[in-house]
């Protein structure tokens, strides 16, 4: 597959983002030469600003390519061409996520730096949407284990126990049915956000919200239990 996106693939990209009319380029004389280019290019109009486009796609290629390519050994189960679809399809969202975002660059670093982090996000979620097609998400908590310690001294045992205990209360009794379903998911499960995403129909802000919300709440009942909440890893999940 090509690294330079198709004159079609392009032409519709241009076409959509071109029925809104660009942001007006933002002064930036601190930006180095190179980033003030782009920004020009990217907010100009006409085959300049086409080239431009074009030559972003590629560098969001190459960006995706190398994630895909240091993440693929986890994948083994995937195909060489499925690999390069999903660094082309992270490349294409990103692209879009850029155009659409150029003003918010800022400058604390060079341009080609703030936009291959577009590609490499895009390549890591889609890997890990990829990881879990097809596989059941877990919504109730199956691995209480893995937060005991073993080898404590027996009073350290004996709090310990105590401590997950009254985790396990909270989440039954003073979380909601969602904040239940999003906090096991993410915080004991280990579900990807954006599968959980995915598969919740929702959106990793509505997620995350949540997951601060049923945090809160859970903080605040063993608090009221009497636990010492700086000793506990209930804020760090």
């Amino acid at each position: 597959m090509s690294a330079l996106p198709s004159e079609a693939r392009v032409g519709s990209m241009v076409s959509a983002l071109d029925a809104v009319d660009p942001p007006a380029p933002r002064p930036a004389p601190l930006l180095d030469r190179e980033s003030r280019d782009w920004l020009v290019s990217l907010n100009g109009r006409g085959p300049a600003r086409d080239a431009a486009i074009a030559r972003l796609h590629a560098l969001l290629l190459r960006a995706a390519r190398f994630e895909v390519g240091r993440r693929r050994a986890a994948l083994p189960y995937v195909r060489g061409d499925e690999f390069d679809d999903i660094a082309c399809e992270a490349a294409d969202d990103a692209l879009v996520s850029v155009l659409a975002r150029l003003d918010d660059y800022r400058g604390a670093s060079r341009f080609t730096t703030w936009v291959y982090k577009f590609a490499l996000y895009e390549a890591a979620a889609k890997l890990r949407r990829r990881a879990w097609q097809g596989r059941e998400v877990p919504l109730e908590a199956e691995t209480w284990e893995m937060f005991t310690d073993g080898g404590l001294e027996p009073a350290a045992e004996v709090e310990q126990r105590e401590l997950l205990a009254a985790v396990k209360d909270g989440i039954s009794l003073r979380l909601t049915p969602h904040q239940r379903t999003v906090l096991v998911a993410l915080a004991v499960n280990g579900v990807p956000i954006d599968v959980l995403a995915e598969r919740l129909g929702t959106t990793r802000g509505a997620l995350y919200k949540t997951l601060h919300d049923a945090r809160r709440s859970l903080r605040a009942g063993l608090a009221e239990s009497g636990f010492d909440l700086k000793a506990t890893n209930v804020e760090g999940r």
